[in-house]
């Protein structure tokens, strides 16, 4: 039987799945409170692994502007590290390529303004593309920072080509693995760069998913699942070439690939080398990481599960902290609501006062945590254990603990 599932950049059959959560609401859909009580919407939530280009995706179900609507809640600026990030992000870039004020940065996907902005002090032109108009709002009124409200591909870069602006710096942050059109978007950067400019790509790496077991990192806004295996073929189909990548702490392990235009002057570096022989160390260009990274997601599942239904049996109040996408993955997939966790809190105020999708569990401001004094807290953005367990210091007054749910639960 032939598979009626195709690869979004090869269009091979997609036979092999990698994971399977069941069937989940969409992970950034928040409620309000008018709306908790009604119906929302549940989709498969399954990927497969491509046997020619070994591009990890989802099932096709949406389009981009399906998920990423006007009044998209994510604001990047909620991050003290993600914002420390994005400055030395900043600073390298001007010292490597000598970006200067003669030069052009352009970010796709610019959010809120949160990485452009250390540009913009340091007296370089930037162009923010963000097809939020809720994030892209904050970035033009309070930062001032100049951006388009477009979704980014071939058309988008052409159209900006033709009025006369090319790029020198092009930077896109976790935004590769949400493009449902792979192909155009990445054409877009090899049309939009300058003769010698340079596209950096920041995202989480497969190898570390599957190293760590981060399922949770699965859920419908990210439509691909990317390794530098992949992401060469890819580019090298559409104009670009892989000349160097960085692996990154951020996210539980990110990978930050450098590229340009194929005739570009820009050599080979080290660490292109070093990642191409991680990864193949691995095995991912066979089928055996993917096929055995079932099993380990199950075990996650059970292992949280039992951890916090021997804790409510003890009595013991649990609440959670963070409403990150990732976060309402792990808490429907396992089944997770309001009988085990009473709430979570957040410190965007975008999302407080609303409801987790699926779960319904209401997000509160960081203080109800002082209040409650709940016996344990799951951290949701695992990634940021370090921020968040700092910033909640003060819960070791009352002998309250964390939760940490990846790779399998442990307490701190």
């Amino acid at each position: 039987m032939t598979s009626k599932r195709l690869c979004r950049h090869c269009s091979s059959p997609l036979d092999i799945l990698v994971a399977d959560l069941g069937s989940t609401p969409i992970s950034n859909d928040y409620l309000s409170a008018e709306a908790v009580d009604g119906g929302e919407p549940y989709y498969p939530l399954r990927t497969y692994v491509c046997e020619n280009c070994r591009l990890v995706q989802l099932q096709n179900f949406f389009r981009s502007d399906e998920l990423f609507r006007a009044d998209y809640a994510y604001f990047s600026s909620y991050s003290t590290s993600w914002l420390a990030h994005a400055e030395r992000y900043a600073q390298q870039m001007q010292q490597r390529f000598a970006i200067d004020g003669s030069k052009l940065v352009v970010e796709i996907a610019s959010n809120d303004g949160y990485l452009l902005q250390y540009f913009q002090k340091a007296g370089i032109p930037v162009l923010g593309i963000e097809p939020s108009a809720s994030v892209a709002k904050v970035a033009r009124d309070e930062r001032n920072i100049s951006t388009l409200v477009k979704f980014f591909g071939s058309a988008t870069a052409t159209e900006l080509v033709d009025s006369g602006t090319r790029a020198d710096l092009t930077t896109a942050n976790n935004v590769l693995a949400h493009v449902p059109d792979i192909n155009d978007f990445v054409r877009g950067f090899a049309i939009l760069l300058a003769d010698n400019g340079v596209a950096t790509f920041e995202f989480p790496h497969l190898l570390q998913m599957f190293q760590h077991n981060q399922f949770d990192t699965i859920y419908h806004e990210h439509f691909s699942y990317l390794s530098l295996l992949a992401c060469e073929r890819i580019f090298e189909s559409q104009g670009l070439r892989v000349f160097d990548v960085e692996e990154l702490p951020t996210h539980g392990g990110s990978l930050r690939l450098f590229a340009c235009r194929k005739d570009a002057e820009h050599k080979p570096q080290p660490g292109l080398a070093a990642v191409r022989a991680r990864e193949a160390d691995m095995g991912l260009q066979t089928n055996a990481p993917y096929l055995g990274f079932a099993e380990r997601v199950r075990e996650t599942k059970r292992a949280l599960l039992s951890l916090l239904i021997d804790l409510k049996r003890q009595g013991k109040r649990i609440a959670a902290y963070g409403a990150p996408a990732k976060g309402n993955t792990l808490l429907n997939y396992c089944g997770i609501g309001a009988d085990m966790i009473d709430f979570t809190v957040d410190r965007s105020p975008h999302k407080q006062g609303m409801f987790l999708p699926g779960t319904r569990l209401p997000i509160l401001a960081p203080e109800a945590i002082a209040e409650a004094k709940p016996d344990y807290i799951v951290v949701l953005p695992w990634n940021l254990e370090a921020e968040i367990v700092e910033q909640m210091a003060s819960v070791r007054a009352w002998g309250g603990k964390f939760i940490i749910p990846i790779p399998l639960p442990r307490i701190v």
